[in-house]
């Protein structure tokens, strides 16, 4: 018995002195850190930009969809021979052409598969494409002006890619 009781204890000491390291001296290093000047905007997450923002109203260009549910994030682990999925995709699909005017044909795959954390706000710029002329009406800008934002909003390297939320926020202040 005496045994157990020297094995508790120490267990318990490796508890508590866990417990002050990872759930308060860690944590209050890390917070320290991003007080360094230089540091402090980008802890803050001054970019929301790097997270896709969902708009009411046909003015704004969607994003692509999204499999997470807040606060959580992550996508599906279902593939492209589950039923589920493929059902959904085909749902997808005929929105989207019914929302956008075009044919199925024409609606790119990002628009209708979910991103792998559902929070991505990049699109295709063939995405960005066909929703041109329906945010081009609704917002009563001429389509060349939406297609100047989609030009300015586009980037990458490897990848080229609209970032939606900047996009919408540029035709906030358009």
């Amino acid at each position: 018995m005496d045994n157990f009781f020297k094995q508790a204890w120490a267990g318990l000491r490796v508890l508590l002195a866990l417990t002050v390291i990872l759930g308060v001296a860690y944590p209050a290093v890390v917070w320290g850190v991003s007080r360094v000047p230089g540091l402090h905007a980008n802890a803050e997450a001054a970019d929301t930009s790097l997270v896709a923002v969902v708009r009411d109203g046909g003015k704004y260009f969607v994003p692509r969809p999204s499999a997470a549910t807040l606060p959580a994030s992550g996508g599906t682990n279902k593939s492209e021979i589950n039923e589920d999925y493929t059902k959904v995709v085909a749902e997808r699909r005929t929105e989207i052409a019914q929302r956008e005017g075009v044919a199925e044909s024409s609606v790119p795959q990002d628009a209708v598969t979910a991103s792998a954390s559902g929070l991505d706000p990049h699109i295709s710029p063939a995405y960005a494409e066909i929703q041109v002329p329906r945010v081009a009406r609704e917002s009563g800008l001429p389509v060349e002006k939406v297609r100047q934002l989609v030009a300015a909003a586009t980037e990458g390297t490897f990848t080229t890619t609209v970032n939606v939320t900047a996009l919408n926020r540029a035709l906030d202040a358009a």
